[in-house]
């Protein structure tokens, strides 16, 4: 099977597609991790006339059916994360009810998922204080824990903001996990993944930031179940792991990193919450549950192949890795357009979907390579002439 690709040098090139497919296994692999899928939102793509003004309509059957694909390959959910575009596209209105929606029908269906709460119904004035972004963050906890649901403390952009410095940081979380009702994930989100939170913890140097968190944590590590760290420099994340209270977890957010931070060395070893396992889901469950055997070069073999589409999927401008995601889902078959909220579709390029595609194909993650070449085709004689 054959298909003919742009490159970004402007020619276009005749690539041989591997088309060997990974697919998931019968029943759901037992994981030595706990993993954590975040998981993209479909719109209706009729329901929204102008997505770059208008708050989206949600495709809720076709949204809710995904998360089921992930909890049957062995994944918890990642809800309303930034990989279902909370402030980029999907505003506080449809995440609350996409939260509400996504408790009830993992309940139904036994899966299992933690809930982003955050501070996004604030506008970007500047009159936000601490007390505002409290009051904020007290909203949405209470919307997630109303559902029975666990929680994930999203970085919040007004804090970035308005704090004064890292007393403010631990004195606020200090605050809001004296309250909740069980333990939650902190998130830690690196400007690369979203500009507004450059300087979270309230420095801009890492050293001095990882020193805040690490202090917060260990003064409330009964209230913390774990924290996600998404800043793509492994070396951040293995010197936090290192000083985590027992029974405190690290989540790699490291979308570039990931196969060798979960696998481990004799120190320890990183959890999951991912944006890409949305992306990868087959491939990545069954690499973890030869992992779970014990069998790591078996892992490594599956996973690290992903590694090359994960880097093309969140290269800079990283906060449009979203588009690469949804670009998947509809490759695979899991939605029937390729249309997101706030029409982020066209944040990148149709080179960048051809190397997707490739990186796809080359690391077993096109389900079914005739669909995904048939859309990959319609989509080039639409965006660039080529099919």
């Amino acid at each position: 099977m054959q298909i003919r690709l742009p490159q970004a040098d402007g020619s276009v090139k005749t690539v041989q597609l591997k088309a060997r497919p990974i697919a998931g296994t019968a029943t759901p692999p037992r994981f030595n991790r706990t993993v954590y899928a975040a998981a993209h939102v479909v719109i209706d793509p009729l329901r929204n006339p102008n997505p770059w003004d208008d708050s989206p309509s949600v495709d809720w059957d076709t949204t809710l059916a995904f998360r089921e694909h992930l909890y049957k390959l062995g994944f918890k959910v990642a809800e309303a994360m930034d990989t279902a575009q909370r402030g980029m596209g999907v505003d506080w209105p449809v995440a609350r009810e996409l939260i509400q929606r996504s408790i009830r029908h993992a309940r139904s269906v036994g899966g299992d998922l933690a809930c982003g709460a955050g501070t996004d119904q604030l506008g970007p004035g500047p009159d936000i204080a601490v007390g505002h972004v409290e009051a904020a963050y007290r909203e949405q906890l209470g919307v997630v824990e109303a559902e029975g649901g666990r929680v994930i403390l999203m970085a919040s952009r007004a804090l970035a903001r308005c704090a004064r410095g890292p007393d403010d940081y631990r004195a606020l979380y200090g605050r809001l996990l004296r309250d909740v009702s069980q333990p939650v994930v902190l998130h830690w989100l690196g400007e690369m993944f979203d500009p507004a939170l450059r300087g979270y913890w309230g420095s801009t140097d890492l050293e001095k930031a990882l020193d805040t968190v690490s202090a917060l944590i260990a003064e409330n590590a009964e209230r913390i179940e774990g924290i996600k760290v998404s800043l793509l420099d492994p070396k951040w994340e293995i010197e936090l792991r290192r000083r985590l209270p027992a029974g405190v977890k690290m989540y790699t957010g490291d979308d570039f990193n990931y196969a060798e931070l979960m696998a481990g060395d004799g120190e320890g070893h990183s959890h999951g919450l991912l944006g890409i396992f949305d992306a990868i889901a087959p491939a990545a469950s069954v690499a973890l549950g030869e992992l779970a055997r014990g069998n790591t070069t078996a892992y490594r073999e599956l996973l690290d192949p992903t590694v090359a589409l994960s880097r093309e999927i969140f290269r800079a401008p990283t906060p449009h890795y979203k588009a690469g995601v949804v670009f998947l889902a509809w490759l695979n078959g899991h939605q029937n357009h390729f249309s997101m909220a706030a029409g982020l579709q066209s944040a990148r390029g149709i080179v960048h979907y051809a190397r997707v595609f490739e990186l796809a194909d080359a690391c077993g993650a096109l389900a079914d390579p005739d669909l995904a070449t048939a859309r990959m085709k319609s989509l080039m004689a639409g965006a660039c002439g080529l099919g």
